[in-house]
């Protein structure tokens, strides 16, 4: 997928990622290429993305290297490859939404 094809895809709206039948992630896909990711458990990690040699890479606040996957669109929706380690992970959409990521407020503590 070209990074044209997607913004168009995925701007305005929340994707859920499976990865061998499991729950994995989801990432919200803001306006301006602006990206918030998580783990489904409350805790998110804002991030841009942008297209490098024909795969969309990723760079969230806390992670130095960027995450760069290549997109292709499936009979089921979006399919993800990790191309830092091709061999390691894929990712499938489950579902896609208008409604925000869930992210909980910051940590707070004494």
């Amino acid at each position: 997928m070209s990074a044209a094809e997607f913004d168009a895809y995925t701007r305005g709206k929340t994707f859920y990622y499976g990865s061998n039948g499991t729950a994995y992630g989801g990432e919200e896909y803001l306006d301006n290429r602006r990206v918030r990711w998580s783990f489904l458990d409350g805790r998110c990690q804002e991030g841009r993305w942008y297209e490098d040699r024909g795969n969309i890479c990723f760079t969230y606040e806390h992670l130095g290297e960027p995450q760069c996957w290549s997109f292709e669109r499936g009979i089921g929706g979006l399919i993800a490859r990790f191309e830092n380690d091709p061999t390691q992970l894929e990712l499938y959409e489950v579902e896609k939404s208008a409604e925000p990521l869930h992210c909980i407020g910051p940590d707070v503590g004494v």
